[in-house]
């Protein structure tokens, strides 16, 4: 499914909060569709299950995904309404972010470039 970089200061669990993070924003994992089990996972990875549950913990938390007892972890539907406090904290990093890269020399156009490549790629997987 993905690899993780076992030399990142990123702790694993964050590793995957982020890697099925960009597979849920990408639509390359559908709404509603099953996320491999914690087991499946943690033997195909070779990392402790605990690490993957955390990491589901933390996606369910984000509202990415949900679970059902007995049956798994699925990816959750994008909930407007949930997402308006969310959003207004990302506004508030992509401004800070934004406002650095300028300073240090970032050009308008290179950020334009980067919000096309990333809408084009969000948009393919629709």
């Amino acid at each position: 499914m993905f690899e993780l970089d076992l030399r990142s200061r990123l702790p694993i669990y964050e590793q995957l909060v982020e890697k099925f993070k960009e597979l849920i924003i990408t639509e390359i994992l559908k709404r509603d569709e099953k996320l491999p089990s914690v087991r499946s996972l943690a033997n195909e990875l070779t990392v402790n299950p605990n690490t993957i549950q955390k990491a589901y913990r933390e996606l369910e938390h984000q509202g990415y995904i949900y679970s059902v007892p007995g049956k798994g972890n699925f990816v959750a539907a994008v909930l407007q309404s949930g997402n308006i406090e969310k959003l207004s904290k990302l506004k508030e990093e992509l401004v800070k972010i934004l406002s650095e890269a300028m300073y240090l020399g970032m050009k308008k156009e290179e950020i334009l470039k980067i919000v096309s490549e990333i809408d084009e790629m969000i948009q393919g997987g629709k």
